[in-house]
């Protein structure tokens, strides 16, 4: 209902306009000229009517028609003309038909059957047609057909604003060119700059594009267009949507305004933000203010935000890797992460964290200098901890910390639950024991060894394997101080992990 208003408001603006620039210029009104091969008088029904056979010519001021025979009424200063109709008008404008109704007091023309309207950048055809000579406007409601140096556009109903080079197309609109088929329910079109302005839902469908938009226009001689309202440009496998989109086909370039998002398809990889770039050569998309990276799963996706995301495509232009920059954080039910860069190897699944990287799985807080994650058909599979590896875990109900320390630290996981951790290198352990039934704190398990392999069950540890004359005590309730129950480099940054997907976005 919208775009019938601003459409019908639109035609009658432009009309005002060419109203008021032809107000007065014909207010004078001038009798038809005319001569034939043969000129016939003839009394119908008292009424004095010329009958013109045979090149019949008729002038109304600049305006000359041509046809084979017509019928003049002096009187009403009015004329039928009938075959191989001529209408010339001195601002380049013709129209060919079989049959016209021309009034001169009114300086409308009322043209039918094979009509072919001929302007200096396009040609109009249809079967009916009304021309209006003050406000230099053509138009039909059976359907027309125009065809300039590269579209062709059909509509239902059309005016053609020929003093302005304006077309306004309403109902069934298609327009063709070597590179979009549109279709739209109603838009403007000029033939001077071959722009389209689209007035309703608009579809876009180019050889590898396919677009949407309910306002915006097309640059159809460059093959550049813009979209507003629920937009969406789809490049094959890459999908653009927003509250607003410019996108140039040649280059392969896109810009979204508000609400952005780009999806890669086919590796279900989504970037969001209120402005996300699209460059198909060379290859990425970034996205900014509030910048939102989404690695979809059915069961389980992980939901990323960060400064900055860039997405990276390979040579087929398909999603490789996705740079997350500052401020790192991510969520998903059974793993939450934050650091400064993030890479994600699309096509491997690793997840790689660097500067200041903070994982938490379960209970269990991991850091080091550098974190890789190993997802296999979208499970954990492993993750690595490169230097300075720490693992803590608070024990339930408690203000206890069991500790893992090394220079590196692998952890296995089986069905998303962390069941065995391999240290690798100057391990350190804290650990505090407890009756099985009870719960009670029976004693402080601290050691250090060369390497550790320590197995958990039910996010509990279960055994450790010392290697290479480890050191073990075994320490009274009492027996280590407060502050020797932290190993060197302890921290506890619980209050940094986002509990849900909303609390990515907030910055601790």
């Amino acid at each position: 209902m919208t775009s019938k208003i601003y459409r019908l408001c639109n035609f009658k603006f432009i009309t005002i306009i060419l109203l008021f620039i032809s107000s007065g210029l014909y207010s004078q009104k001038t009798l038809i000229k005319h001569e034939a091969d043969r000129l016939i008088g003839e009394n119908r029904d008292g009424v004095m009517i010329n009958i013109l056979i045979g090149n019949a010519v008729l002038r109304h001021d600049s305006t000359t028609i041509n046809c084979d025979s017509a019928i003049l009424n002096k009187d009403e200063n009015t004329f039928d003309a009938y075959d191989n109709v001529h209408m010339i008008m001195n601002d380049s404008v013709e129209i060919f038909s079989d049959k016209m109704f021309y009034d001169g007091d009114t300086r409308i023309g009322e043209v039918s059957d094979n009509v072919i309207l001929i302007d200096n950048r396009a040609t109009l055809y249809t079967d009916y047609l009304i021309y209006d000579r003050n406000t230099k406007t053509a138009y039909y409601n059976n359907y027309g057909k125009i065809v300039d140096n590269n579209n062709e556009l059909v509509s239902h109903i059309g005016y053609f604003y020929t003093a302005i080079d304006e077309f306004l197309f309403i109902e069934d609109v298609v327009v063709t060119n070597p590179d979009y088929i549109i279709k739209s329910d109603s838009l403007r079109y000029n033939t001077e700059t071959e722009f389209v302005y689209f007035l309703g839902p608009t579809t876009v469908t180019g050889e590898d594009d396919f677009m949407f938009g309910r306002d915006g226009w097309s640059d159809t001689r460059n093959s550049i267009t813009s979209l507003k309202g629920d937009a969406f440009v789809k490049h094959k496998n890459h999908l653009l949507k927003g509250d607003s989109i410019y996108y140039e086909k040649v280059k392969g370039f896109g810009q979204v305004f508000e609400n952005a998002t780009m999806t890669d398809l086919e590796k279900d990889v989504m970037i969001k933000g209120n402005f996300v770039e699209y460059f198909k050569d060379p290859g990425f998309a970034y996205a900014t203010d509030s910048a939102l990276a989404i690695i979809i799963d059915k069961y389980d996706s992980l939901f990323l935000h960060s400064d900055t995301l860039r997405l990276e495509f390979d040579t087929t232009n398909e999603a490789e890797f996705l740079y997350a920059i500052d401020k790192v954080k991510f969520f998903r039910e059974d793993l939450q992460g934050a650091c400064d860069l993030l890479v994600y190897d699309v096509n491997d699944s690793i997840i790689n964290m660097y500067t200041n990287p903070v994982l938490w799985s379960d209970a269990n807080q991991l850091t080091s200098d550098s974190i890789k994650i190993f997802i296999t058909n979208q499970t954990m599979d492993s993750l690595v901890l490169y230097n300075s590896a720490f693992i803590v875990s608070q024990e339930e109900g408690e203000t206890t910390f069991n500790q893992i320390k090394g220079r590196d630290v692998i952890g296995h996981f089986f069905q998303n639950e962390l069941y065995q951790i391999n240290v690798l290198g100057n391990s350190e352990i804290i650990y505090y024991v407890r009756e099985e039934q009870t719960n009670i704190l029976t004693g402080i398990n601290k050691g250090l060894s060369s390497n550790m392999i320590i197995s958990l069950k039910n996010k509990k540890m279960q055994s450790a394997l010392y290697t290479e004359q480890p050191v073990f005590t075994l320490y009274k309730v009492d027996g280590l101080t407060a502050d020797k129950q932290k190993l060197d480099g302890f921290m506890w940054l619980i209050n940094q992990r986002p509990l849900t997907k909303d609390e990515i976005f907030i910055r601790n």
